[in-house]
């Protein structure tokens, strides 16, 4: 039987990290056994006992795990940041987001939006829409979406715009296109840490992962994919 890892991690860094397990699989010998999550409930299930190697998720989360003894707190690094963005479907008319002003006026004349319910981007476009003064033009036009689906609801015609990180937009891809990042001033980068179980099966291997997925030989795939490094 192959050596398996287990890593539990955020649905907004799936597409970057599936790009590269391949890569690690062949050079390690250990197989990786993957699920996604929205952050809030990664964080939920391994507080109540989820089993797990090396987890993905904001770095407030992984110190919390940390101080519950979910985490290894000597373990905790760094992974990157994911850009905030809007999607549209693919062959839509362009959209100029590039300030504010017409970022504001691009939602205030959309038919529908489509946003994370649960997520730490859902959170963050709501309090958005609060300090651009917009929200209650705005807020009955949003389409909340499940975990992981909002740009592919796009894709699939149910909202006109999505805002969602932009990895999730560029993985829907060819369906769904990426308009644009938010204006630099009203950007909020998502940042993703790892951690390492401390009740991991094979602590070697999840150090292992957790040194390939923060090697810079794997910088360009996760940049294509939407994924900085600080």
């Amino acid at each position: 039987m192959d050596q398996q890892v287990r890593l539990f991690g955020a649905v907004a860094v799936r597409p970057a990290v599936l790009a590269v397990i391949s890569r690690f699989e062949m050079i390690s010998g250990y197989k990786v056994a993957v699920r996604w999550e929205l952050n809030p409930i990664v964080r939920k299930q391994i507080e109540a006992g989820e089993p797990f190697d090396l987890v993905i998720t904001n770095p407030d989360l992984i110190e919390e795990l940390a101080t519950l003894g979910k985490v290894e707190a000597e373990s905790q690094v760094a992974f990157g940041r994911i850009a905030m963005g809007m999607a549209a479907k693919e062959g839509s008319r362009p959209l100029d987001i590039g300030s504010v002003e017409t970022f504001k006026h691009a939602l205030r004349n959309a038919g529908s939006i489509a946003y994370a319910s649960d997520g730490t981007s859902g959170g963050y476009f709501s309090g958005l829409l609060e300090r651009l003064g917009i929200a209650d033009e705005v807020k009955p036009k949003l389409v909340p979406v499940a975990g992981g689906q909002t740009a592919p609801a796009v894709g699939r015609g149910e909202a006109e715009l999505g805002v969602v990180p932009v990895t999730s937009i560029l993985a829907a891809a060819p369906e769904v296109m990426l308009v644009g990042k938010f204006p630099a001033e009203l950007q909020s980068f998502i940042d993703f840490a790892i951690g390492i179980s401390t009740d991991s099966t094979d602590a070697e291997a999840a150090r292992q992962l957790s040194a390939f997925l923060t090697s810079a030989a794997i910088d360009d795939i996760l940049a294509a994919k939407g994924v900085e490094r600080s």
